[in-house]
């Protein structure tokens, strides 16, 4: 969340971030209604002023009928404060309501644009593979595999809902380990996640549960309780220090976390449907960084090393995309996309989403009042946040089963994976 002083300074310039985000806000009322918010809070100071002075001199007030005049006047001043703490308060809400509906400034190199077809191509790893063979989707592969269910996902459960089988379980238990692995020895501090945060701790990370539309909402809600389940553990992870003071001397602190995610996907009919890839549940490792501002640069480009190293290790074709204004989302400063080759995608391959990480400066942490402090320093600072996915499974196994498919249906594992698979080749069962 942007602070209203920050907005009144630089109004000009939040404006003209907001049409670049393809945002609609009204942000010019953000300074009106802190005026309100700043005039109110004046006059009751001063009503509150009033009433401590009338306080002292009532008890020695000898005139009767001056003194109950004083007691009088003192009860008109508790009932002109009461109306303006309502008033205050109302303010206040009205404040934060529009303040959370403008988005976070912008790196001044990210790319300008509205869809991600102005995302900007950075750097590829690998080339496409060619294949001697026509190539399967993951749907196709899975089935003839017997490594996903679909049809009794969406009888128990619904659409998007699976149940995954076989050796596609060992490759989520390995994908699994591989990130976690890989983050602990980067320096990480291993967490296991709660599923489930309370609504405003979403809100302070920048996501809208209480969006009444049900095409834009994307968590799902517990109903009669504060709670939601998460979309991702950037969720938790981040709530993790709410209301705290971090010590910079600590600082930066960083986290793997790892949770499943739930999605309503809702909006998104048509777009990449089929199978695995945009589904209502799905197993993440997440990392998750706390430091200072000055910290936050090079965190950025730490996170997005340690995703290319992740997928490098499992062999996969991706570029790097600097993720334009318009496809940015709320909460972060700069974005950068992984994308992986996927032979099965639309008509001869394409490209899909993997990971991504975003540097979010002191947004989400003023929402959830996350400050830091050195020795020495007077007072704190709002502290910054930095997210990346390490491994989003569903979308990994996407990856990798249309990208080591062999002409006789079987499908190669990593190298990096078959410790935990205990193989390194799955084949069709009319082969085993």
């Amino acid at each position: 969340m942007l602070d209203a002083a920050f907005i009144r300074e630089n109004l000009d310039a939040v404006k003209s971030n907001c049409r670049n985000r393809s945002v609609t806000v009204d942000v010019d009322r953000v300074v009106s209604l802190d005026d309100d918010r700043k005039r109110l809070v004046s006059e009751a100071q001063s009503v509150q002023q009033r009433a401590n002075e009338l306080s002292k001199s009532i008890p020695s007030e000898k005139d009767p009928a001056r003194k109950q005049e004083l007691i009088n006047e003192g009860k008109t001043l508790r009932e002109q404060k009461t109306t303006l703490e309502k008033q205050v308060k109302q303010v206040e809400e009205d404040l934060k309501a529009i303040l959370l509906q403008i988005p976070n400034m912008t790196h001044p190199d990210a790319p300008v644009g509205t869809t991600d077809a102005d995302n900007k191509v950075i750097k590829q790893f690998g080339e496409p593979r060619q294949f001697d063979f026509p190539p399967k989707d993951h749907v196709a592969l899975a089935e003839s595999l017997d490594l996903v269910d679909f049809e009794a996902g969406a009888s128990v459960t619904g659409q998007k809902f699976y149940f995954l089988k076989n050796e596609a379980v060992l490759l989520e238990l390995a994908l699994v380990q591989y990130a976690m692995t890989t983050l602990v020895k980067e320096g990480f501090t291993p967490i296991i996640t709660p599923d489930l945060a309370r609504v405003e701790v979403l809100e302070g990370i920048g996501f809208l549960p209480r969006d009444p539309n049900p095409e834009t909402r994307q968590v799902y809600t517990i109903a009669d309780t504060d709670l939601c389940l998460i979309a991702t553990a950037e969720i938790t992870l981040g709530g993790m220090f709410r209301d705290r003071i971090l010590d910079e001397a600590e600082l930066p602190k960083r986290y793997v976390g790892l949770s499943h995610c739930f999605r309503t996907e809702a909006g998104a009919p048509g777009r990449d449907t089929r199978g695995l890839y945009r589904v209502h549940q799905f197993t993440k490792v997440e990392m998750f960084a706390f430091c200072t501002p000055e910290q936050a640069e090079e965190i950025h480009l730490q996170i997005l090393a340690i995703e290319e190293k992740i997928f490098q290790g499992l062999g996969l074709t991706y570029h790097i995309l600097d993720t334009c204004t318009g496809d940015l989302g709320g909460p972060a400063y700069r974005k950068y996309d992984l994308e992986a080759w996927m032979p099965g995608r639309g008509d001869g391959g394409g490209w899909g989403e993997i990971t991504s990480t975003s540097n979010c400066t002191d947004y989400q942490a003023r929402r959830l009042n996350i400050r830091s402090k050195s020795a020495g320093q007077k007072g704190t600072r709002i502290a910054y946040t930095l997210n990346g996915t390490a491994v989003a499974v569903t979308r990994a196994l996407v990856a990798i089963l249309e990208n080591y498919q062999q002409a006789d249906g079987s499908v190669i594992v990593p190298e990096v994976l078959r410790p935990w698979v205990g193989k390194d080749r799955i084949v069709p069962k009319s082969q085993k």
